[in-house]
């Protein structure tokens, strides 16, 4: 299997810019992974596909304002920090750019003299270890000094930092959205509630491996990039409640489907532990945990529009992804939505 076998054409313009006023206004293309058949809808039209007794799972996942723009101490030289992983209280890995600004030894300053990064080591890979100094909470700190790390392709500056964050981001760790979360709102959750859809947080904190293409030509040679999940006892008890009882397993992304892929067991019964997970979900991958998929619009080559291909075959993702680019769909992290996988009641939902 071939990474270019996920290549399609897509038109720059169709790269959404910035998010839409109203989240759940966003358009949703309805695939059924069964027939093939596609509707096109509003993504608030959501709750026409989801029954009672379903189990909707969300990453309550929230991103930090991981990206720190400062200065080399002794030349001045711009340097920009990246947050990856909290190794302790005030040492993390970190990207660099540029890396030939960032030595160990050097010491990155940033707002004035409030936050310095001291460079430990450089790590296999080319990534950081360093040391933060300051005074205070760090957790503050970044809030006030950190930026959103927004994906490469979004070139607008975004203006409402809680654009970035889903409504229900709970758990900070991330160093980028859950984004297939971003069409909910508050309202929309508690009709979906209301219809007795049992509402499930699990928590996997998105590295940016997310965004990492893939460089081999042997989709089956790439490495993939690990994450932290958690999975409570009481969550996966509704889980797997809903699935003795009939009912769908709805899954809220690809960070959601990975976590719940990592911890099932061939049964599809839901196990609660925390770990770090490199599932790498393609075609030929047999599904355990999830039986529908809510995802947005991913990048050509990549390994997300390769775990979609996975749930529905690759024809048919590519397929419907060229429709999508016919209907000017709008693409990736502020754009637009599907929802895939079997729409029609079980026996016990009818």
């Amino acid at each position: 299997m071939k990474t270019s076998d996920f290549y399609y054409d897509l038109p720059e313009e169709l790269i959404a810019q910035e998010p839409l006023k109203d989240r759940s206004a966003s358009r949703l293309l309805v695939l059924d992974k069964e027939t093939g058949k596609i509707e096109h809808k509003i993504f608030k039209d959501i709750t026409q596909y989801l029954y009672k007794g379903d189990c909707l799972v969300i990453n309550d996942t929230k991103v930090m304002p991981a990206r720190l723009i400062g200065a080399r101490k002794n030349t001045g030289a711009r340097v920009e920090i990246l947050l990856l992983v909290r190794k302790d209280m005030d040492t993390w890995e970190v990207l660099t750019y540029p890396g030939k600004k960032a030595k160990p030894g050097d010491r990155i300053v940033f707002g004035d003299g409030r936050l310095e990064a001291e460079i430990l080591e450089v790590i296999e890979g080319g990534n950081r270890i360093v040391k933060f100094h300051y005074e205070g909470v760090f957790e503050n700190i970044l809030d006030e000094l950190g930026e959103m790390p927004i994906p490469p392709y979004i070139t607008h500056k975004l203006e409402d930092k809680n654009r970035y964050q889903t409504v229900y981001a709970e758990h900070e760790g991330s160093a980028a959205a859950p984004t297939a979360g971003l069409h909910f709102t508050k309202e929309l959750l508690e009709e979906i509630k209301d219809m007795g859809v049992e509402i499930v947080h699990v928590t996997l904190h998105v590295g940016l491996g997310t965004f990492r293409p893939v460089k081999v030509e042997d989709v089956t040679n790439h490495e993939m990039h690990s994450e932290y999940y958690i999975v409570e006892q009481a969550e996966a008890d509704k889980i797997n409640n809903a699935r003795k009882n009939g009912g769908r397993i709805i899954a809220v992304g690809t960070t959601s489907t990975r976590t719940l892929e990592s911890v099932a067991d061939e049964d599809g019964i839901i196990h609660a532990q925390s770990g770090w997970t490199k599932i790498f979900i393609y075609p030929g991958y047999k599904f355990k945990a999830i039986d529908c998929l809510i995802t947005n619009f991913h990048l050509p080559e990549s390994t997300l529009i390769m775990l979609v291909a996975a749930l529905v075959g690759k024809d048919t993702i590519l397929n419907t992804y060229k429709i999508a680019v016919e209907e000017k769909y709008r693409f990736f992290s502020f754009g637009d939505c599907m929802f895939v996988g079997c729409h029609h009641k079980s026996k016990d939902q009818k």
